[in-house]
């Protein structure tokens, strides 16, 4: 359950993200500068809080042993995941995006067959490809369900120039995140913590971020004092707390792709949180019947994914090959 409860937790940070760029978009922000000052402000964040550990230096060590592969899969990872959320946020509100956001549970489980597992026989560990988490993903489903629901009766208002531009750059992102995740994983082995894979993936995906600031310079102009504030409040929340969160959590289940869906599933609930962040923040009215029943739903998967995932299954030696 440990995994689940900060996969929840990374949830609620997360969904600082969409109702604060939303909030900076209302004020008239660029999505440019929403996206790059959130990483730019993470650096200095991130090294007093893994240097304060003591482990700076094995960041760069491992970093200097693949340098292309930690550019390419965090720019991945990091880069293409939140650079098309907001830019989504220009188009449409941040109920419609957490709630789009949340395919990324079908995405994660989609890509199993492209990582390995470890399991354990009778004759040690060995590695198979990944399956896709059938029953997993039809819990899944059933969340996604919720998050239909839930938004049924708000993404009638919109054109469909809205919701193309808005949908379309959140689906991009959400296969981009479990997609650079994983990667990296694959690449630190279990040789770096959760606070040491952040700031190695923040300092990796720099370029992108500083090569976007020059046009966002150069297209929209300086950002204003309250979006840098408002970015740095992103930062924390979501960049620091809510990733740290999220990776710790997949730390402790990876090599189980059943269970690493399952975490990946808890962030549905950044449309709870996100659509509860709106009506505080940003005066939004109060879900009708239709998102009543959807967040039902919402909840009900969790639960039966939770119960699904930590099921135990049962190897035999002679039928699994390395």
């Amino acid at each position: 359950m440990r995994p689940i409860i900060l996969g929840i937790c990374a949830a609620f940070f997360f969904a600082f993200t969409f109702v604060l760029n939303r909030a900076m978009e209302l004020e008239g922000g660029s999505w440019i500068w929403s996206a790059s000052l959130r990483f730019i402000l993470m650096v200095p964040l991130l090294m007093i809080i893994v240097w304060a550990r003591g482990n700076v230096g094995q960041v760069f060590r491992e970093i200097k042993k693949a340098p292309l592969d930690w550019l390419k899969w965090s720019i991945i990872g990091f880069g293409f995941f939140y650079a098309p959320l907001c830019f989504a946020a220009a188009y449409g509100p941040g109920w419609l995006i957490a709630g789009t956001w949340q395919v990324t549970i079908i995405s994660g489980s989609l890509l199993a067959p492209f990582f390995y597992e470890t399991v354990q026989t009778k004759a040690g560990p060995v590695h198979i490809r990944g399956k896709i988490p059938y029953k997993g993903l039809l819990m899944s489903l059933i969340i996604l369900a919720g998050v239909v629901l839930m938004q049924a009766e708000h993404a009638a208002q919109l054109s469909l120039h809205e919701m193309v531009l808005c949908v379309v750059p959140v689906l991009f992102a959400s296969f981009a995140y479990p997609l650079g995740n994983r990667q990296m994983m694959e690449i630190c082995k279990g040789r770096l913590d959760a606070y040491q894979r952040v700031l190695g993936m923040t300092l990796a995906s720099l370029p992108f971020w500083l090569i976007l600031s020059l046009y966002g310079l150069a297209t929209a102009g300086p950002p204003s004092g309250r979006q840098v504030l408002q970015s740095g409040l992103v930062a924390v929340f979501s960049g620091i707390c809510a990733t740290i969160l999220f990776f710790a959590a997949t730390d402790l289940v990876k090599g189980d792709m059943r269970r690493l869906a399952a975490v990946e599933a808890t962030q549905s609930f950044e449309v709870l949180f996100a659509a509860a962040g709106e009506i505080a923040i940003l005066s939004s009215p109060l879900p009708g019947a239709i998102s009543w029943a959807g967040i039902t739903l919402v909840v009900i998967g969790m639960m039966l994914n939770s119960y699904v995932s930590n099921k135990k299954t049962t190897f035999k030696s002679e039928g699994v090959k390395a």
